[in-house]
């Protein structure tokens, strides 16, 4: 069994902001204007062009994605594991989370302000104007393509990593751990899938995998965490 950290409240730390990022993640992404095929471009640009709350949505849907960073971050600093493998481990895995975050970030100002822009300059022009307005506002979308697909690999990558050390500290049940790497490897096979055919389809599978897995394991480590009392070293009397 790994040595881990005997002070409970850098995990209710963690714990607590990744919940708080994802149930944040999940409301402004529920106000995402949608098209029926993300891939329809004329579509998805239209509903785009429609949306008076567009800039709000993603500005909402950053902040949950720095929560949940911020959360794993945190993570992976409870650990207090001494065994040299598994330390790194965390440490990568929050190193992960934060180059996730910065990616993030960057990913919201392209989806959230460029592509909003574009769409509406694609929506107002004249005829003539017309397709040159959507070749822009398509260019920014492959754009997006890619920066997603990059950014859903490392988030995937940071949380196979804790999950891996959450499962091995024993310190909550393993299955949150496992939980977590599934979601995990989710989020690989969705940026792999949105870095080969955009927001398609084929996505669908993963995406409910990685949300279900994800809000399943950081509710049971939440609870875990605030239920963890402070670990007593061997031999110590009381």
């Amino acid at each position: 069994m790994e040595t881990v950290d005997d002070r409970p409240g850098t995990w209710r730390l963690g714990s607590s902001l990744l919940l708080a990022g994802i149930v944040v993640s999940i409301l402004a992404g529920l106000l995402h204007a949608e098209s029926h095929d993300a891939n329809d471009h004329v579509a998805s640009f239209t509903a785009y062009a429609n949306s008076g709350i567009w800039t709000a949505v993603h500005l909402g849907q950053f902040v949950g994605m720095a929560l949940v960073g911020a959360g794993l971050v945190s993570l992976g600093t409870a650990f207090g594991v001494q065994r040299q493998a598994m330390a790194w481990t965390a440490r990568f895995g929050a190193l992960s989370a934060a180059a996730a975050v910065a990616l993030y970030a960057a990913l919201q100002a392209v989806d959230g302000v460029a592509l909003k822009q574009a769409a509406n300059a694609w929506a107002a022009a004249p005829e003539p104007e017309r397709a040159a307005r959507f070749a822009t506002a398509e260019g920014i979308r492959w754009l997006e393509w890619g920066m997603r697909s990059y950014q859903s690999i490392l988030l995937g990558a940071a949380l196979v990593l804790l999950g891996v050390v959450i499962a091995a500290t024993h310190r909550v049940s393993r299955a949150v751990g496992y939980l977590m790497a599934l979601s995990g490897l989710a989020y690989v096979v969705q940026g792999w899938i949105i870095g080969e055919s955009g927001f398609s389809q084929a996505n669908s599978v993963p995406t409910l995998v990685g949300i279900v897995a994800i809000t399943v394991s950081s509710v049971w480590l939440a609870v875990s965490a605030w239920r963890m009392k402070k670990a007593i070293p061997a031999g110590h009397v009381m």
